[in-house]
């Protein structure tokens, strides 16, 4: 059996953002529901030197699209960071899952030898392509889509394993 670098990466980050989605139509709803400002989730972070929700959410899109940009062999398209509500979030991570789909399936697929290089300067890594996936991007991306779903959990916002995970 061979190893689908399309399959462990585009559809894995696309079904992940979706729950992130609909994770934060939750924190939509539970806000209202218990009359809370939203900006209590929105700048919600686990520890005072941790990421804030709205900046996980970003990292993760980024993550995501950063990732599916470099094994396809496109540029790595920029976004603005100045989201401020849970509509400006989830319609980041639609722009991010609109922009994976349009992504060449074959050239996401011949990736898995090719080199890719994150940074520059000093900072400046290279990787094979599979390497590059399994052991840097989906960690990263996993990291903060996680930390995401445990800032509004830890915050009372009604979500388990099921949203997290989502539909596949």
């Amino acid at each position: 059996m061979t190893f689908s670098m399309y399959s462990a990466s585009a559809p894995v980050f696309k079904q992940i953002l979706n729950s992130l989605s609909a994770i934060i139509g939750k924190a939509e709803a539970h806000v209202t529901e218990k009359k809370i400002e939203p900006a209590a989730l929105l700048q919600a972070r686990l520890f005072p030197d941790m990421f804030t929700f709205i900046r996980q959410v970003q990292v993760a899109a980024d993550f995501a699209k950063g990732a599916a940009a470099r094994l396809a062999g496109v540029d790595v398209p920029k976004y603005e960071d100045n989201e401020q509500t849970f509509a400006d979030l989830k319609a980041r991570i639609a722009k991010t899952v609109a922009f994976i789909d349009s992504l060449p399936q074959d050239g996401i697929e011949a990736s898995a030898q090719r080199d890719i290089t994150t940074g520059s300067g000093e900072k400046a890594k290279q990787w094979k392509g599979q390497v590059y996936l399994m052991h840097y991007a989906l960690p990263h991306f996993y990291f903060h889509a996680t930390t995401a779903y445990d800032i509004l959990r830890h915050n009372g916002v009604e979500v388990g394993k099921k949203d997290f995970i989502g539909s596949f």
